[in-house]
């Protein structure tokens, strides 16, 4: 019985590599890989042998017979993958890892950041060379959105961590947490006493509506909401007010789908995972029965993945509906008669998706009927946000979509009666001190990872980028494996080429200015305390962990190793 890869499925090709048949798609080789929600397993041409299975550091891979309940139709997506996608399975040409003159001697790179970008390029230097990596982060724990992005009820993409925990305990890496550069340290200063520097930021801002209305009280970014649930340390646990019957969740994609479910999932099924206490606490208060999620075009152009969107139809308890409207029907009736029907609801895309959900007639402006539901309104756009003191309802402009696919206001407006609205309509990266910054594209001015002069494209000597501060906030976990590789071969270039400059000062001179500037900075040694604090107070509640919200509780428990 052949394999199949379900929904927690990381996208870093882990998998790809063990087949011996070459029958999982797509590879990093190819266009579409980094594109596609998952990777797929032909089932035509696997043997059965299960490594893939066993190198998936997420679980998500399964013999097709052993799919229960909503899990079985990733059987049918992995097959129809390989229907419009045919493969020969051929291997290409071997690839090697990358080796340096043994005369160059020891690199030493610094890595800014610790979330799944750094942990894989700091993986690929420690595999591939003798280099001595110095991890820096602003906050006083590691994981980035690994730890404060992934939703506490995925706790399977949440694994992905244990295979950088060995990178983090490597000899050759030393860690400073709680130590923020542009502030603590400058970029020179970083750059003065490493061969290299691998900017690992992220994309931290979130991308504005830009209506009236938008800072009132109740009006949330979703990086604060998420934030929020997952316990980061810089969001305050009283971030969020459940008190409203109603939510509005400006967006479609995974995040917008994250943050509905975790509203309206029971709390006792929560109460399972790493989901911080003080958020925990407060969807058992919890007086939210509806939530509406709105998309300025239509469902065709829905920006979650499948996976995501078909575990959120089979949420316990909860209704899920589609606003009535004559395109979003025509749009389904067309799906539900093309190709992508043919193995059932769900199989399909975009439209497809939404096959046998209740077409409703929608008043936003009364109050949510019985029962817990999740609304899905397309061609509606957020024109502004009202409130006396905070935000009690949006305005919503109905849009349609012009030829070149962009929407356009209709000038029809109604209102929506909310007590709280996130925008989910994506991330944008922040300038960093001493680096260029590409406005347009809210990313690090770089090329194939190298950072560069956008004046000059000089390449500054010894200065890298990774993930989204890279290539914008796009793709999932996964992603940033190829993505680390391409700038680690970059680096790896530069320093076989001896351009990469020779250090001012050494590993101990940078360590004793850390502790000048940051005496509280955290090492791995109160890392490993704040694991130890967390997961002992996990297991007393029957939990993966009990995280620590505040930085302060976070330092105290460091100190307590």
């Amino acid at each position: 019985m052949a394999y199949a890869i379900t929904q927690t499925c990381c996208n870093d090709a882990s998998c790809v590599s063990v087949c011996p048949v070459n029958c999982i798609h797509p590879t990093p080789d190819e266009p579409e890989f980094g594109t596609t929600d998952m990777l797929y397993i032909d089932p035509q041409a696997c043997i059965d042998c299960g490594a893939c299975a066993d190198a998936c550091p997420v679980d998500a891979v399964f013999p097709v017979d052993r799919l229960r309940g909503p899990d079985t139709v990733f059987g049918d997506l992995n097959r129809d993958w390989f229907r419009d996608h045919p493969s020969d399975h051929a291997w290409g040409a071997p690839s090697f890892p990358r080796s340096l003159p043994g005369e160059l001697g020891t690199l030493r790179i610094a890595v800014v950041g610790t979330g799944p970008s750094a942990g894989y390029t700091a993986q690929e230097l420690l595999r591939g060379t003798s280099a001595e990596i110095t991890m820096i982060d602003r906050l006083p724990v590691t994981g980035g959105l690994l730890r404060h992005g992934v939703a506490p009820d995925h706790q399977s993409t949440k694994r992905i961590a244990e295979s950088f925990a060995s990178v983090f305990h490597d000899p050759r890496l030393r860690m400073h947490l709680n130590v923020e550069i542009g502030t603590d340290l400058t970029h020179r200063e970083l750059a003065a006493h490493h061969h290299a520097v691998v900017y690992a930021v992220g994309a931290a801002a979130d991308r504005r509506l830009g209506i009236p209305g938008e800072d009132l009280p109740g009006s949330l970014p979703a990086t604060a909401f998420v934030g929020w649930y997952n316990a980061d340390p810089t969001v305050p646990a009283d971030a969020v007010e459940l008190s409203a019957e109603r939510v509005a969740v400006v967006g479609n994609g995974n995040v917008a789908v994250d943050i509905a479910r975790i509203l309206l999932t029971d709390p006792d099924r929560l109460a399972a995972t790493d989901i911080a206490d003080h958020a925990l606490a407060a969807l058992r208060r919890s007086r939210v029965r509806e939530v509406v999620l709105l998309a300025r075009r239509g469902p065709e152009q829905a920006a979650w993945t499948r996976a995501e969107f078909l575990a959120l139809r089979q949420l316990p308890g909860v209704e899920v509906v589609v606003e009535d409207h004559p395109r979003v029907r025509a749009a389904i009736e067309a799906a539900e008669s093309g190709p992508g029907a043919r193995s059932g609801p769900g199989t399909g895309s975009g439209a497809g998706l939404l096959a046998g959900l209740p077409l409703v007639p929608y008043d936003g402006s009364a109050a949510p009927g019985p029962g817990r539901r999740i609304v899905l309104r397309f061609l509606s756009a957020p024109a502004g946000l009202s409130g006396y003191g905070r935000v009690e309802a949006l305005t919503v402009e109905r849009t349609t979509l012009a030829a070149d696919g962009r929407a356009e206001g209709t000038g029809t407006t109604d209102v929506l009666r909310a007590g709280l609205v996130v925008r989910s309509i994506g991330h944008r990266g922040v300038p960093l001190p001493g680096l260029p910054f590409d406005e347009r594209t809210g990313t690090v001015a770089h090329r194939e990872g190298r950072v560069v002069d956008p004046a000059t494209g000089r390449p500054l000597p010894g200065t890298y980028v990774v993930g989204w501060a890279k290539r914008g906030p796009a793709g999932g976990i996964g992603a940033n494996r190829a993505c680390a590789r391409e700038t680690v071969g970059a680096l790896l270039d530069d320093a076989a080429a001896r351009a990469l400059p020779v250090p001012e000062a050494g590993r101990r001179d940078f360590e004793r200015l850390v502790r000048r500037r940051r005496p509280d900075a955290v090492g791995l040694r109160e890392l490993r305390a704040v694991d130890r604090a967390e997961r002992e107070r996990g297991e007393a509640e029957g939990r993966p962990r009990v995280k620590l919200a505040t930085v302060s509780e976070l330092l105290a428990a460091g100190r307590r190793r």
